[in-house]
């Protein structure tokens, strides 16, 4: 963590010295919002990740460089739609200038956006510039936790019609003496035999459809939408994300998120809570040398056995290290509410697993810089 003060160090030194007040001659006094927009930008250098088009026969493209930053700055600012963030780079002359246009003749026009979007979505861009973000500030030092949880993504779709169920086949009775019948291995198990990062992820379903959990207070809750699963270290920085459909459980993506988490950074403890309960991901987990904390998960017939365990160790103020480590995973729960909250996550307007994702990645790109940057304070 030294050496990510360091870097982060010289780059305030130089927000401060030399970037802010070059830009303040020029567009003068700086919000705080504006000050927290160019942190993003220069942080992340998302304007090295554009390739560069060169000249075509064709109509010539916008700068895709303006409206990568216009996308980030739409997620800094907490816009809801494309529309509030044109109409707030026509009236805001700051903002317009630090994404690149300097005249108001210069903005695009929506459906100008909608095809850069479309774009920036299936080269996966913010997931690159994250990626690199967390290479570049966190990839040489030791993470003591990673929390791994899941949040729900509310989307403005229909979900996916699921093919209507053939006639099952009579169902056959007992087995004779002696006979085995074939057992169906479940998602997880597949995984477990060697799948690789690629063929994890493809096996997933991500199309829109309905997702149920129970929330805090115990109570079932139902949304439409995707899921968007998540490991964050104990400082609340997101390492990796994965989006599925809002039917999946937590627990098949458990072990492509750790396997990606594990090349990315360098961890002691796997933090999860009862849904991934299971002796695979256990395994996984010690099999990347992290040791797993999982909330277990109480078997049929216990449970009335373990609420009354953890209610006299309540009473007797009884907490074994394990238990203290474990209160490590609120940060991941921190990362999910300052997603919504703060970086555009709770307004989805875009439709596809692949627009989903990117809206989502572009707020966690602004999250992870923010997050960053607060080391410093």
């Amino acid at each position: 963590m030294h050496q990510t003060l360091n870097k982060l160090y010289n780059v305030q030194l130089q927000f401060q010295t030399t970037l802010f007040p070059h830009i303040k001659q020029e567009l003068g006094f700086l919000t705080k919002l504006q000050q927290k927009f160019i942190e993003v930008l220069e942080i992340s250098q998302i304007d090295s990740f554009i390739p560069y088009i060169g000249k075509r026969a064709c109509r010539p493209t916008k700068s895709r460089m303006a409206l990568a930053r216009c996308f980030l700055a739409k997620a800094v600012y907490n816009m809801a739609t494309t529309e509030i963030l044109i109409e707030r780079l026509r009236s805001d002359l700051s903002l317009r200038r630090l994404c690149g246009y300097e005249k108001l003749e210069q903005l695009p026009s929506q459906p100008t956006f909608s095809r850069a979007f479309d774009e920036f979505s299936k080269s996966r861009l913010a997931e690159l510039v994250h990626k690199n973000i967390i290479s570049e500030y966190l990839g040489e030092q030791l993470i003591g936790h990673v929390s791994r949880d899941s949040t729900a993504i509310n989307a403005r779709e229909k979900p996916l019609k699921k093919p209507k169920k053939e006639d099952a086949p009579k169902k056959r009775g007992r087995p004779k003496k002696g006979e085995e019948r074939p057992k169906q291995p479940t998602r997880l198990e597949q995984q477990a035999q060697g799948m690789t990062i690629h063929a994890m992820l493809s096996d997933l379903p991500i199309h829109c459809d309905i997702g149920t959990k129970k929330n805090s207070k115990g109570y079932k809750s139902s949304w439409q939408g995707y899921k968007l699963h998540i490991d964050s270290s104990d400082t609340g920085i997101p390492i990796t994300c994965v989006l599925t459909s809002a039917s999946v459980h937590d627990s098949q993506v458990a072990l492509p998120l750790a396997t990606i988490t594990s090349q990315r950074v360098t961890n002691l403890y796997d933090l999860m809570d009862a849904a991934y309960d299971s002796p695979i991901i256990k395994e996984h987990s010690q099999s990347l040398g992290h040791v797993p904390i999982i909330d277990e998960r109480p078997k049929r017939g216990q449970k009335s056995e373990v609420e009354l365990e953890l209610k006299a160790k309540r009473n007797a103020n009884y907490k074994t290290s394990q238990m203290i480590r474990y209160n490590h995973r609120s940060s991941v729960e921190r990362v999910n509410g300052r997603l919504k909250d703060e970086f555009n996550g709770r307004m989805l307007r875009v439709k596809g697993p692949t627009k989903v994702m990117s809206h989502l990645m572009f707020g966690i790109v602004a999250l992870t810089v923010d997050q960053l940057m607060k080391f410093l304070e």
